[in-house]
């Protein structure tokens, strides 16, 4: 569907969605995608971190489950925490039209 690019995502905690991770990530706002999106990616970097965690993933847009579109982020794949600051500054410099 895309081509992969860094994401700034959250960790925040599942309540009542169906999903069985009680950690889930999506993606901050700004970056021309929907927030409600999901994210696939290492469980272990979403639970190592407090919520609301901001971390900067390389994703892309893929329906490949015959669903609802998500983020994909191969669960091996490297990732940096940022601070609130710089999760902001990131999505401005790469997202000019963001708010």
């Amino acid at each position: 569907m895309s081509a992969y690019r860094e994401i700034v995502v959250e960790t925040f905690e599942n309540l009542g969605e169906p999903a069985a991770e009680r950690i889930r990530a999506r993606p901050l706002l700004g970056q021309g995608l929907d927030t409600h999106m999901r994210v696939e990616c290492s469980s272990k970097m979403r639970e190592a971190y407090a919520l609301g965690t901001k971390l900067k993933i390389r994703a892309k847009i893929t329906d490949r489950l015959g669903g609802t579109p998500f983020l994909y982020c191969h669960y091996s794949w490297p990732y940096e925490i940022l601070s609130d600051e710089e999760a902001a500054e990131f999505i401005k410099r790469h997202n000019p039209n963001a708010r």
